[in-house]
Order: structure tokens, then sequence, then C-alpha cells
């Protein structure tokens, strides 16, 4: 298998991205056009297990039934872009430049890091697996932090707010993402890389495996680990509850379950939810819910409208949970009557429906499990 395996990725090196980057006259500049090959057969192995794995446990163990699918296509149509073109291009034109640049274009890059992990503990590189597993635990608690970020940061928000405002949460919208906040992803995620002496295929990997977790995570399917390993590992039915609609009694709930993989990380910093039932899914932000209005090009251009209205004002910088008005700025939610939000979207007029009004932002969890 393995054998096979490296002679497709040889093949597609010399067949299509070498003829490619001589094309863009980028011969030399953007890294192994071996590796180029290896992550856009990641990309394609990452969709096929998709849509023949996931998609069809869809129809089997639905956690919701539609009576269409409507509202998936653009996350399906957004999958591919970043999949099959957009993320390896980035990660080898930008990323592995930059990671040469800095000295992580050796075959050991974390020999030459103060903070490579193999700097510190030389003895994990005889142990491949045991090196990648170290990797992956540093990488799942980097990316816990940095999601915990996104929701509490209002320009940040701004942008991560498309992924979670799709009221049709299946395995295609992992990769439903503003390109802005998917660039800042990268960023934090490689830099820790290079800083750790993760080698390029390494991290390819690593995201494979991150991403389809979070593919199945993501999935319309009500699936659970049971009451051990659902403490450990992140689920369906665990993930969904981060993705819930706010509820006007308990505004702060959704506040839970940020985990990519690990959801012990959800259970040390004490934002794990358990014991909800299954909940419908988007966002009560009516600004943020006309996503679900507008095609591939829209959903970034009102995202970036968000982040543009948020990045140039004081409450887009101060921490908090926030909504954004008819300008495109920032309002706390403590300021805004959710129960007139909730009232207006069953009703259909939601989207002039900011009020601020001062809602009752007391909680009152579930089986939050504490710090």
């Amino acid at each position: 298998m393995f054998a096979l395996w490296s002679h497709l990725v040889d093949w597609t090196s010399v067949h299509a991205i070498v003829p490619f980057l001589a094309f863009l006259h980028l011969n030399g500049l953007a890294g192994d056009p071996r590796e180029i090959a290896e992550a856009i057969l990641i990309s394609a192995l990452q969709v096929a297990i998709i849509a023949f794995l996931f998609r069809p446990l869809e129809s089997v163990v639905p956690a919701e039934r539609w009576t269409d699918r409507k509202l998936t296509r653009v996350d399906f149509q957004y999958t591919l872009m970043m999949l099959l073109g957009i993320f390896p291009m980035f990660s080898y034109l930008v990323l592995t430049p930059i990671g040469n640049y800095f000295g992580g274009g050796n075959d050991s890059p974390g020999d030459d890091s103060l903070l490579g992990i193999t700097h510190w503990v030389p003895a994990l590189n005889g142990h491949p697996l045991a090196l990648f597993i170290v990797y992956y635990v540093i990488y799942d608690l980097v990316y816990y932090w940095m999601h915990r970020l996104q929701h509490a940061l209002p320009w940040w928000w701004a942008l991560h707010s498309m992924h979670h405002s799709t009221r049709q949460m299946s395995c295609w919208t992992n990769d439903r993402g503003s390109l802005v906040d998917g660039f800042l992803q990268s960023m934090v995620l490689a830099g820790v890389g290079l800083i750790i002496g993760v080698a390029p295929t390494d991290f390819a990997w690593l995201m494979l495996l991150g991403e389809l977790v979070q593919n199945f995570s993501h999935a319309n399917v009500r699936v659970r680990f049971g009451p051990v390993l659902d403490r450990l590992f992140v689920s369906p039915v665990f993930h969904r509850l981060h993705h819930m609609l706010v509820d006007p009694d308990r505004p702060t709930l959704h506040n839970c379950n940020f985990g990519q993989v690990f959801s012990v990380w959800d259970v040390v910093f004490g934002t794990a939810l358990y014991g909800e039932p299954i909940r419908p899914t988007g966002v009560g932000d009516p600004m943020v819910d006309a996503d679900n209005d507008k095609g591939l090009v829209g959903l970034h251009w009102h995202a970036f409208r968000r982040f543009w209205g948020a990045v140039r004002c004081k409450a887009g910088w101060t921490l908090g949970d926030v909504a954004f008005d008819e300008n495109f700025r920032p309002v706390s939610v403590k300021e805004l009557d959710l129960h007139a939000l909730e009232a207006g979207r069953s009703g259909g007029h939601a989207s002039s429906m900011l009020s601020r009004v001062g809602a009752d932002t007391s909680s009152m969890p579930a089986e939050r499990v504490a710090q």
C-alpha cells in the first residue's frame, strides 16, 4: 500500500505539479514538488472519505431530518475549493517558503529549534509514532485556545461566525469559513508547527487527521462515543452543542465544546457540556444568519464587512459575546433582547430587530463539567 501511495505521489509530482510550477515560474520557490503532490492527494483522499463514508452515514442516523439539503450546497462547493485548490497551494506557496526562511526546510527541523520537541527529547527521533502523537497533542491544545479566541474576540468572531451561520450543519460544514479566518488559523498552527519542529509531511498528515475528525464531528449524525470516550474525544453530538442556536433563557450555554479532536481540553478547562438534547444549529444574530441567503462570493463579502466594521472600533477589541448591527458594528449580547430576536426569527422578520433592550444574561447551565 505504501509503495502504491509513493508511486502515485511521484506520478502526480512529475506530471502535474512540476509543469504547474514551471508555468507560474515558481520552480525552486515553493518547496519540494513531491510534498505539494502529496498534500493535494491527501486532500483528495479526505474528500473521498467525506463523500463515500460520512455523507451516507448522515442518511442512516441523522441528527435532524431535512426536507432538502439546499443550504449544504454552498458548503460542499467551498469544501472542494478549499481542499483541492486553495489550501494546498497556500500551504506550499506561502507557508513553506516562510518555514524555509526560518530554517524549517532541513530533514530534521526540530533539531535546530530551542523549542523543538526532539531538541529536548532526542529519544523521540527513534520513535516516529510517539513523536507524531506528541505533535498532535500540542497542535490540538493550541487549536482549542485559538478556537476560544475566535469566539471571544469580536473582530475574529465576525469572520468565524460565517462557519457557525449555517442552519444545516453537515459533513461538508467544517471547511465553510472566511478565507481571512482560514489564513489566520493556518498562520497560527503552521507557526506552532515550525517552532516545535514538525516536518512538512508530518504537518500535512496532522492536518488530515484533524480535518477528518472535524468533518465527522460536523456531520448530521446522532453519534456519541459513550460516557468515557466522550470525555476524551469530540463526537458529533458533543460538537453539535457548540453549534446550537442561542438559548434566550441560558444565553451563555453555547459557549462550550471548543475541542477539535480531544474533548478532554473542554473537560480540563471547564467548557465541556453534556446532557443536553440535540438542538437546531445556527446563530441567533440576524445579521450573521443572513449568510444563509448568499452564495459562495456573497458569504465572504458579508463576513468581511462584519470584520471591517468590528476591527475599526473599540468594541471590536473588547472580549465578549457580540451580535452585529445594520452597520456591521459589534453590539454586546448583554444589550439585546434575545427573546424578541427569537420571536422575530420565528416570524421571519428578525433582520431589523437588533433591539437594545437589556437581556437577562443569567445562566442556568446543564451538566457542565467543572474545571
